[in-house]
């Protein structure tokens, strides 16, 4: 947290100064001109190199200064300075007037375009923010005795949704997680994206096998692609020739019964890590599914059985554009090594981990990803009652704690 704090404040500097740049470089150009003019008379007209300063204006701060600067050039135009000759051709100068307001015009209404174009990107973003909180809605920060925290970066500049889906839900049959990166980015992405996670929030509490909520997914996914397919190939189907049948997501699906009992289905997604005791281990070592979509799922759908997630300890989630990002060297990023650091003070804080590793990944890639990137985090904030005097030690179920 400390150290994304310390990335804005340096973010907010940098602005500050890039804005008293250009606030102060247009009128930088002008009296550069003309003292040049004045005191290194060289017998060329520098004069008409003003027109050049009300554009600067209105490129770096707004049109006030802009229509301001361009009548102080254009009355430096008409008034002979330096080795001019006060019988110089009035058409001459003139013509320099002329020219100055020409581009004092142009550069002014540019600058009301970009204005207007700029209110409409901040309407466009405020409307992406918004389909976020409904499609990859904000997870609490804690749910049924577990500590949460998750963030996404995109590979788009400026993006705020990308392919990658994440979720967290408790239910009557425990605490269920899906994890998945779509293939691909932009608006089809986001489309998949609210499919899925649209089934999975139904699915969770109407069934009560995890294999059942993968079905309801896959075939939530068939009937999306099908509609892709019909808006976009309306004459083609969905057939092998058709680009939306290429499309495939991996999905990764959790459950975490009351005790900690981890059970898991894997379609093509990496596994998560299981942080305990300042260590990083793999959650499990099997071979995961083939990813939705391609290819039907297998009869048969055996959850992994996972082991214990035990209090104090955290699973570490994340879509494969975490492990496959490089730096300028080609090199992959570190995961293992950063989670270990990250885990290396006790006891684990999600949103730490998630700071630290979000900060390793801008470092690792520049501050450019290449390809969109989810991590969740949760960590076992349960503890067990005791049993009273003389009852079944199997009555005894873990309940949330109220400390983060």
């Amino acid at each position: 947290m400390i150290r994304t704090i310390a990335r804005g404040g340096t973010r907010v500097a940098a602005s500050r100064a890039w804005r008293t740049l250009v606030l102060v470089l247009p009128g930088l150009w002008v009296v550069a001109v003309v003292l040049w003019e004045v005191f290194f008379p060289t017998g060329a007209q520098l004069v008409p190199l003003l027109a050049a300063a009300p554009a600067i204006a209105c490129a770096g701060t707004g049109r006030r200064q802009c229509v301001l600067l361009g009548g102080v050039c254009a009355v430096f135009a008409l008034v002979p300075v330096g080795t001019v000759d006060r019988d110089e051709d009035l058409g001459s100068r003139c013509g320099t007037f002329a020219a100055i307001l020409a581009v004092v015009v142009a550069s002014y209404l540019t600058a009301g375009r970009r204005a207007r174009l700029l209110r409409e990107l901040e309407r466009a973003r405020a409307v992406a923010v918004a389909a976020q909180a409904v499609v990859l809605r904000p997870l609490p920060p804690r749910l049924d005795g577990l500590a949460l925290a998750a963030g996404q970066l995109s590979a788009s500049r400026g993006a705020v949704v990308g392919g990658d889906l994440y979720e967290v839900m408790a239910t009557q049959h425990g605490v269920r997680v899906v994890m998945g990166d779509v293939r691909g980015h932009g608006l089809a992405a986001i489309g998949t994206v609210a499919a899925l996670l649209g089934s999975f929030r139904e699915a969770v509490h109407d069934e009560g096998e995890l294999s059942s909520v993968l079905r309801r997914m896959e075939r939530a996914l068939a009937r999306h692609l099908r509609e892709r397919a019909r808006a976009e190939h309306p004459s083609s189907g969905l057939t092998h020739d058709n680009p939306v049948a290429e499309d495939f997501v991996t999905v990764l699906l959790l459950e975490i019964a009351h005790d900690g009992e981890v059970r898991a289905l894997n379609c093509g997604h990496p596994w998560p890590y299981l942080l305990r005791d300042g260590r990083v281990e793999p959650l499990a070592r099997d071979d995961p599914l083939p990813p939705l979509g391609p290819f039907p799922l297998p009869a048969e759908l055996p959850a992994t059985g996972c082991g214990h997630v035990l209090p104090g300890e955290a699973l570490f989630l994340h879509t494969d554009g975490v492990e496959d990002a490089r730096d300028a060297r080609g090199r992959f990023f570190p995961l293992p090594a950063m989670l270990t650091e990250a885990v290396s003070t006790q006891p684990v804080s999600p949103r730490a981990v998630l700071d630290d590793v979000f900060a390793g990944l801008l470092r690792h890639t520049g501050g450019s990803p290449s390809d969109d990137m989810a991590v969740l985090v949760l960590r076992n904030d349960r503890v067990a009652q005791r049993a009273p005097s003389g009852a079944r030690s199997a009555t005894t179920r873990p309940q949330p704690t109220n400390h983060l």
